[in-house]
Protein backbone atom coordinates (compact mmCIF):
# COMPACT_ATOMS: atom_id res chain seq x y z
CA UNK A 1 0.00 0.00 0.00
CA UNK A 2 1.74 3.12 -1.25
CA UNK A 3 0.12 5.42 1.31
CA UNK A 4 2.03 3.79 4.16
CA UNK A 5 5.35 3.78 2.36
CA UNK A 6 5.23 0.51 0.43
CA UNK A 7 4.98 0.19 -3.34
CA UNK A 8 2.68 -2.24 -5.10
CA UNK A 9 2.63 -0.56 -8.49
CA UNK A 10 2.42 -3.83 -10.36
CA UNK A 11 -0.95 -4.58 -8.78
CA UNK A 12 -2.43 -1.16 -9.52
CA UNK A 13 -5.74 -1.65 -11.36
CA UNK A 14 -6.18 -0.48 -14.93
CA UNK A 15 -8.91 1.91 -13.85
CA UNK A 16 -9.34 3.63 -10.47
CA UNK A 17 -12.75 4.90 -9.40
CA UNK A 18 -11.58 7.81 -7.26
CA UNK A 19 -15.09 8.60 -6.03
CA UNK A 20 -15.44 5.09 -4.61
CA UNK A 21 -11.89 5.20 -3.23
CA UNK A 22 -12.73 8.46 -1.44
CA UNK A 23 -15.78 6.89 0.23
CA UNK A 24 -13.73 3.96 1.46
CA UNK A 25 -10.90 6.25 2.60
CA UNK A 26 -13.29 8.36 4.67
CA UNK A 27 -14.92 5.27 6.16
CA UNK A 28 -11.61 3.77 7.27
CA UNK A 29 -9.94 6.96 8.48
CA UNK A 30 -7.43 6.93 5.64
CA UNK A 31 -8.32 10.11 3.78
CA UNK A 32 -4.83 11.59 4.19
CA UNK A 33 -3.06 8.26 3.61
CA UNK A 34 -4.82 7.63 0.30
CA UNK A 35 -4.00 11.16 -0.85
CA UNK A 36 -0.34 10.38 -0.14
CA UNK A 37 -0.72 7.18 -2.17
CA UNK A 38 -2.28 9.09 -5.06
CA UNK A 39 0.68 11.49 -5.11
CA UNK A 40 3.13 8.58 -5.19
CA UNK A 41 1.15 6.87 -7.94
CA UNK A 42 1.23 10.00 -10.08
CA UNK A 43 4.93 10.60 -9.49
CA UNK A 44 5.76 6.99 -10.41
CA UNK A 45 3.43 6.87 -13.40
CA UNK A 46 3.22 10.34 -14.98
CA UNK A 47 0.48 10.81 -17.57
CA UNK A 48 -1.34 7.73 -16.27
CA UNK A 49 -5.05 7.45 -17.02
CA UNK A 50 -5.43 6.63 -13.32
CA UNK A 51 -4.53 10.16 -12.25
CA UNK A 52 -7.02 11.78 -9.89
CA UNK A 53 -9.14 14.57 -11.45
CA UNK A 54 -7.64 17.97 -10.61
CA UNK A 55 -10.77 19.42 -8.97
CA UNK A 56 -11.17 16.38 -6.74
CA UNK A 57 -7.49 16.52 -5.81
CA UNK A 58 -7.72 20.18 -4.80
CA UNK A 59 -10.79 19.50 -2.66
CA UNK A 60 -9.12 16.44 -1.14
CA UNK A 61 -5.99 18.44 -0.28
CA UNK A 62 -8.12 21.12 1.36
CA UNK A 63 -9.91 18.49 3.45
CA UNK A 64 -6.64 16.96 4.61
CA UNK A 65 -5.21 20.36 5.52
CA UNK A 66 -8.27 21.31 7.57
CA UNK A 67 -9.46 18.04 9.06
CA UNK A 68 -6.11 16.36 9.58
CA UNK A 69 -3.10 18.66 9.65
CA UNK A 70 -4.66 21.77 11.19
CA UNK A 71 -6.76 19.71 13.58
CA UNK A 72 -3.68 17.79 14.68
CA UNK A 73 -2.06 21.08 15.67
CA UNK A 74 -5.07 21.83 17.88
CA UNK A 75 -5.00 18.24 19.15
CA UNK A 76 -1.42 18.60 20.36
CA UNK A 77 -2.17 21.97 21.93
CA UNK A 78 -5.10 20.50 23.86
CA UNK A 79 -2.99 17.53 25.02
CA UNK A 80 -0.18 19.84 26.13
CA UNK A 81 -2.61 22.14 27.92
CA UNK A 82 -4.32 19.27 29.76
CA UNK A 83 -0.97 17.73 30.72
CA UNK A 84 0.13 21.15 31.99
CA UNK A 85 -2.93 21.36 34.23
CA UNK A 86 -2.20 17.94 35.70
CA UNK A 87 1.58 18.43 35.94
CA UNK A 88 1.06 21.58 38.03
CA UNK A 89 -0.99 19.54 40.50
CA UNK A 90 1.26 16.50 40.66
CA UNK A 91 -0.75 14.13 38.44
CA UNK A 92 0.95 12.11 35.72
CA UNK A 93 -0.90 11.82 32.39
CA UNK A 94 -0.32 9.02 29.91
CA UNK A 95 -1.88 9.26 26.44
CA UNK A 96 -3.35 6.11 24.92
CA UNK A 97 -4.59 4.98 21.52
CA UNK A 98 -4.98 7.93 19.12
CA UNK A 99 -2.09 10.25 19.98
CA UNK A 100 0.22 7.45 21.10
CA UNK A 101 -0.43 5.62 17.81
CA UNK A 102 0.14 8.75 15.72
CA UNK A 103 3.70 9.05 17.06
CA UNK A 104 4.57 5.83 15.23
CA UNK A 105 3.29 7.06 11.86
CA UNK A 106 5.77 8.56 9.36
CA UNK A 107 3.46 11.60 9.22
CA UNK A 108 1.67 11.77 12.60
CA UNK A 109 -0.68 14.50 11.40
CA UNK A 110 -2.01 12.19 8.67
CA UNK A 111 -3.55 9.89 11.23
CA UNK A 112 -7.09 11.06 12.12
CA UNK A 113 -7.36 12.38 15.67
CA UNK A 114 -10.55 11.97 17.66
CA UNK A 115 -10.82 11.67 21.43
CA UNK A 116 -7.95 12.20 23.85
CA UNK A 117 -7.59 8.96 25.81
CA UNK A 118 -5.59 9.21 29.03
CA UNK A 119 -4.46 7.06 31.96
CA UNK A 120 -3.41 8.67 35.24
CA UNK A 121 -1.65 5.85 37.02
CA UNK A 122 -4.63 5.11 39.27
CA UNK A 123 -5.33 8.73 40.25
CA UNK A 124 -8.25 9.36 37.89
CA UNK A 125 -10.69 10.20 40.70
CA UNK A 126 -8.40 12.75 42.32
CA UNK A 127 -7.61 14.26 38.92
CA UNK A 128 -11.32 14.59 38.07
CA UNK A 129 -11.91 16.24 41.44
CA UNK A 130 -9.12 18.73 40.70
CA UNK A 131 -10.80 19.60 37.39
CA UNK A 132 -14.15 20.10 39.07
CA UNK A 133 -12.56 22.30 41.72
CA UNK A 134 -10.80 24.44 39.14
CA UNK A 135 -13.96 25.23 37.19
CA UNK A 136 -16.01 25.73 40.35
CA UNK A 137 -13.58 28.37 41.59
CA UNK A 138 -13.74 30.11 38.21
CA UNK A 139 -17.54 29.97 38.25
CA UNK A 140 -17.60 28.12 34.93
CA UNK A 141 -19.93 25.31 33.97
CA UNK A 142 -18.15 21.97 33.70
CA UNK A 143 -19.47 18.42 33.55
CA UNK A 144 -17.74 15.08 33.92
CA UNK A 145 -19.76 12.20 32.49
CA UNK A 146 -19.56 9.09 34.71
CA UNK A 147 -22.05 6.92 32.78
CA UNK A 148 -19.40 4.80 31.04
CA UNK A 149 -17.88 1.53 32.24
CA UNK A 150 -14.14 2.11 32.22
CA UNK A 151 -13.59 5.83 31.91
CA UNK A 152 -15.05 9.23 32.68
CA UNK A 153 -15.60 11.76 29.88
CA UNK A 154 -15.25 15.53 29.71
CA UNK A 155 -14.58 18.23 27.13
CA UNK A 156 -11.27 20.05 26.95
CA UNK A 157 -10.47 22.76 24.38
CA UNK A 158 -12.77 21.30 21.75
CA UNK A 159 -11.86 17.64 22.27
CA UNK A 160 -13.59 14.87 24.16
CA UNK A 161 -11.33 13.36 26.82
CA UNK A 162 -11.73 9.80 28.09
CA UNK A 163 -10.03 9.47 31.46
CA UNK A 164 -9.50 5.73 31.95
CA UNK A 165 -9.68 4.04 35.34
CA UNK A 166 -9.70 0.69 33.53
CA UNK A 167 -8.08 0.05 30.17
CA UNK A 168 -10.93 -2.21 29.02
CA UNK A 169 -14.48 -3.03 30.08
CA UNK A 170 -14.06 -5.73 32.74
CA UNK A 171 -17.82 -6.39 32.85
CA UNK A 172 -18.16 -7.47 29.22
CA UNK A 173 -16.16 -10.74 29.30
CA UNK A 174 -14.84 -12.72 32.25
CA UNK A 175 -11.44 -12.99 30.58
CA UNK A 176 -11.19 -9.19 30.45
CA UNK A 177 -10.59 -9.17 34.21
CA UNK A 178 -7.34 -11.08 33.77
CA UNK A 179 -6.21 -8.96 30.82
CA UNK A 180 -7.00 -5.78 32.76
CA UNK A 181 -4.78 -6.93 35.63
CA UNK A 182 -1.88 -7.49 33.22
CA UNK A 183 -2.42 -4.12 31.54
CA UNK A 184 -2.36 -2.32 34.89
CA UNK A 185 0.80 -4.14 35.90
CA UNK A 186 2.47 -2.95 32.69
CA UNK A 187 1.06 0.56 33.15
CA UNK A 188 3.14 1.21 36.27
CA UNK A 189 6.11 1.83 33.94
CA UNK A 190 6.58 5.60 33.72
CA UNK A 191 9.92 5.58 31.91
CA UNK A 192 8.47 6.47 28.49
CA UNK A 193 7.41 10.05 27.78
CA UNK A 194 7.47 12.82 25.18
CA UNK A 195 7.40 16.60 25.22
CA UNK A 196 4.12 18.08 23.97
CA UNK A 197 3.88 21.86 23.87
CA UNK A 198 6.57 22.07 26.55
CA UNK A 199 4.81 19.61 28.88
CA UNK A 200 5.83 16.11 29.94
CA UNK A 201 3.35 13.57 28.58
CA UNK A 202 3.76 9.87 29.33
CA UNK A 203 3.27 7.25 26.63
CA UNK A 204 2.75 3.47 26.98
CA UNK A 205 5.73 1.18 27.21
CA UNK A 206 6.12 -1.05 24.12
CA UNK A 207 4.79 -4.11 25.98
CA UNK A 208 1.76 -2.24 27.33
CA UNK A 209 1.02 -0.66 23.97
CA UNK A 210 1.35 -3.95 22.09
CA UNK A 211 -1.10 -5.80 24.34
CA UNK A 212 -3.52 -2.88 24.58
CA UNK A 213 -3.59 -2.28 20.81
CA UNK A 214 -4.22 -5.95 20.10
CA UNK A 215 -6.88 -6.32 22.79
CA UNK A 216 -8.66 -3.12 21.78
CA UNK A 217 -8.66 -4.11 18.10
CA UNK A 218 -9.96 -7.61 18.82
CA UNK A 219 -12.70 -6.39 21.14
CA UNK A 220 -14.02 -4.05 18.48
CA UNK A 221 -13.67 -6.61 15.70
CA UNK A 222 -15.63 -9.23 17.66
CA UNK A 223 -18.39 -6.86 18.76
CA UNK A 224 -18.85 -4.43 15.89
CA UNK A 225 -15.97 -3.96 13.50
CA UNK A 226 -12.62 -2.28 12.99
CA UNK A 227 -11.16 -0.04 10.33
CA UNK A 228 -8.10 -0.52 8.16
CA UNK A 229 -6.59 2.40 10.04
CA UNK A 230 -6.46 0.25 13.18
CA UNK A 231 -4.49 -2.40 11.30
CA UNK A 232 -2.15 0.28 10.01
CA UNK A 233 -1.71 1.46 13.62
CA UNK A 234 -0.50 -2.04 14.47
CA UNK A 235 1.74 -2.21 11.41
CA UNK A 236 3.46 1.09 12.19
CA UNK A 237 3.77 0.13 15.86
CA UNK A 238 5.58 -3.11 14.96
CA UNK A 239 7.70 -1.29 12.40
CA UNK A 240 8.95 1.15 15.04
CA UNK A 241 9.05 -0.98 18.21
CA UNK A 242 9.66 -4.57 17.07
CA UNK A 243 13.03 -4.68 18.84
CA UNK A 244 11.61 -3.36 22.12
CA UNK A 245 8.64 -5.71 22.56
CA UNK A 246 9.09 -8.86 24.64
CA UNK A 247 7.48 -11.12 22.05
CA UNK A 248 7.77 -14.28 24.17
CA UNK A 249 5.91 -12.60 27.03
CA UNK A 250 3.28 -11.24 24.66
CA UNK A 251 2.80 -14.59 22.93
CA UNK A 252 2.25 -16.31 26.30
CA UNK A 253 -0.46 -13.80 27.21
CA UNK A 254 -2.17 -14.16 23.84
CA UNK A 255 -2.08 -17.96 24.11
CA UNK A 256 -3.56 -17.87 27.61
CA UNK A 257 -6.49 -15.68 26.58
CA UNK A 258 -7.33 -17.21 23.20
CA UNK A 259 -6.04 -14.31 21.09
CA UNK A 260 -3.26 -16.03 19.13
CA UNK A 261 -5.19 -16.95 16.00
CA UNK A 262 -6.42 -13.40 15.45
CA UNK A 263 -2.95 -12.05 16.26
CA UNK A 264 -1.52 -14.21 13.47
CA UNK A 265 -4.19 -13.01 11.04
CA UNK A 266 -3.59 -9.33 11.84
CA UNK A 267 0.12 -9.82 11.22
CA UNK A 268 -0.61 -11.66 7.96
CA UNK A 269 -2.80 -8.81 6.70
CA UNK A 270 -0.16 -6.22 7.62
CA UNK A 271 2.47 -8.12 5.65
CA UNK A 272 0.49 -9.65 2.78
CA UNK A 273 -2.06 -6.89 2.10
CA UNK A 274 -0.60 -3.69 3.54
CA UNK A 275 3.00 -4.31 2.51
CA UNK A 276 4.82 -4.10 5.84
CA UNK A 277 8.19 -5.86 6.01
CA UNK A 278 7.73 -9.53 6.92
CA UNK A 279 11.09 -9.58 8.73
CA UNK A 280 9.76 -7.23 11.41
CA UNK A 281 6.85 -9.44 12.45
CA UNK A 282 6.89 -12.63 14.52
CA UNK A 283 6.77 -15.80 12.44
CA UNK A 284 3.14 -16.88 12.18
CA UNK A 285 0.96 -19.63 10.77
CA UNK A 286 -2.51 -18.78 9.51
CA UNK A 287 -5.36 -20.06 7.38
CA UNK A 288 -5.32 -18.00 4.14
CA UNK A 289 -9.07 -18.39 3.61
CA UNK A 290 -9.80 -17.26 7.16
CA UNK A 291 -7.40 -14.34 6.75
CA UNK A 292 -9.28 -13.25 3.61
CA UNK A 293 -12.60 -13.58 5.43
CA UNK A 294 -11.34 -11.31 8.21
CA UNK A 295 -10.02 -8.74 5.72
CA UNK A 296 -13.29 -8.75 3.77
CA UNK A 297 -15.22 -8.30 7.01
CA UNK A 298 -13.06 -5.30 7.90
CA UNK A 299 -13.50 -3.67 4.49
CA UNK A 300 -17.22 -4.48 4.11
CA UNK A 301 -18.76 -5.58 7.45
CA UNK A 302 -21.79 -7.85 7.34
CA UNK A 303 -23.52 -5.69 9.99
CA UNK A 304 -22.81 -2.16 8.87
CA UNK A 305 -26.11 -0.36 9.23
CA UNK A 306 -26.74 2.29 11.87
CA UNK A 307 -28.23 1.19 15.17
CA UNK A 308 -32.02 1.71 15.26
CA UNK A 309 -33.14 4.48 17.61
CA UNK A 310 -36.07 2.49 18.96
CA UNK A 311 -34.81 0.51 21.97
CA UNK A 312 -36.61 -2.74 21.07
CA UNK A 313 -35.43 -2.69 17.45
CA UNK A 314 -31.93 -1.82 18.68
CA UNK A 315 -31.89 -4.80 21.06
CA UNK A 316 -33.18 -7.09 18.28
CA UNK A 317 -30.48 -5.83 15.92
CA UNK A 318 -27.75 -6.36 18.52
CA UNK A 319 -28.95 -9.91 19.17
CA UNK A 320 -28.87 -10.65 15.44
CA UNK A 321 -25.38 -9.13 15.18
CA UNK A 322 -24.20 -11.09 18.25
CA UNK A 323 -25.30 -14.35 16.65
CA UNK A 324 -23.83 -13.46 13.26
CA UNK A 325 -20.52 -12.45 14.84
CA UNK A 326 -20.02 -15.75 16.66
CA UNK A 327 -17.16 -16.73 14.34
CA UNK A 328 -15.36 -13.49 15.14
CA UNK A 329 -15.81 -14.04 18.86
CA UNK A 330 -14.06 -17.42 18.59
CA UNK A 331 -11.03 -15.74 17.01
CA UNK A 332 -10.64 -13.17 19.76
CA UNK A 333 -11.72 -14.75 23.07
CA UNK A 334 -11.41 -17.95 25.04
CA UNK A 335 -14.75 -17.26 26.79
CA UNK A 336 -17.69 -19.33 25.62
CA UNK A 337 -20.23 -17.43 23.53
CA UNK A 338 -22.98 -17.91 26.12
CA UNK A 339 -20.73 -16.79 28.94
CA UNK A 340 -19.99 -13.67 26.94
CA UNK A 341 -23.72 -13.20 26.30
CA UNK A 342 -24.63 -13.17 29.98
CA UNK A 343 -21.64 -10.98 30.81
CA UNK A 344 -22.90 -8.58 28.13
CA UNK A 345 -26.40 -8.59 29.63
CA UNK A 346 -24.94 -7.79 33.04
CA UNK A 347 -22.80 -5.09 31.43
CA UNK A 348 -25.91 -3.36 30.04
CA UNK A 349 -27.81 -3.71 33.33
CA UNK A 350 -24.99 -1.93 35.14
CA UNK A 351 -24.96 0.88 32.57
CA UNK A 352 -28.39 1.00 30.83
CA UNK A 353 -27.23 3.90 28.65
CA UNK A 354 -24.94 1.41 26.85
CA UNK A 355 -27.90 -0.55 25.38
Amino acid sequence: MMGVGTDHLASTPAHIDWTEIKKLADKHGLTAVILDAADRLNSNRPNSTNEMPLQMKLEWIGEVLQNYEQRYVQYEKAIGSLAGFYNERGFKMMVLKGYACSLDWPMPNHRPCGDIDIWQFGQWKEADEALNARFKVQGLRFKIDTSHHHHTVFEWEGFSVENHYDFINVHHHKSNVGIEKILKEQATDDSYFVDVEGEKVFIPSPNLHALFLLKHTMMHFAAEGVSLRQLIDWGFFVEKHHQEVDWDWLQNVLDEYGMTQMFNILNAICVGDLGFDVKLFPSVQFDPMLKDRVLNEIIAPEFDEELPKDVFRRVAYKLRRWKGNAWKHELCYDDSLWSAFWSGVWNHLLKPSSI
